[in-house]
């Protein structure tokens, strides 16, 4: 590769970081935006480390603003926001749904085979 071509390419790396961060990581909107394909996108994602650092912090920050929205909702008393906390944060406090099913025989089950009569007794 040369010299130049590297230095398209991270000029347009810088660009693509950029749109997503612009485009809160719709990768469609940033490649139009810097006027790439997607696979040129995804084949930097996976030979540049440093790309992919950064494109995952990019994915951090609308992590970050998505949270923080949530948490403006639940101090508004929005009930439906606070019930999605509790049930993907909480679950250690008992914050899940679903029914859980326990079996504790009151006495030991023994099972036999009978290889001639193919039974479980």
């Amino acid at each position: 590769m040369s010299k130049k071509s590297t230095q398209f390419d991270t000029i347009k790396k810088e660009a693509m970081i950029e749109a997503l961060n612009k485009t809160l990581g719709l990768v469609s909107h940033a490649c139009k935006i810097v006027g790439i394909h997607r696979s040129t996108h995804y084949d930097w994602l996976r030979n540049d480390k440093e790309y992919k650092i950064a494109v995952e912090s990019t994915n951090d920050l609308v992590l970050d603003m998505a949270e923080s929205s949530l948490f403006k909702q639940i101090n508004q008393g929005n009930t439906a926001a606070t019930i999605f906390y509790l049930k993907t944060r909480g679950k250690k406090r008992g914050y899940q749904e679903g029914e859980q099913l326990m079996i504790q025989p009151k006495q030991e089950i023994v099972l036999t085979y009978d290889a001639e009569t193919k039974e479980i007794e």
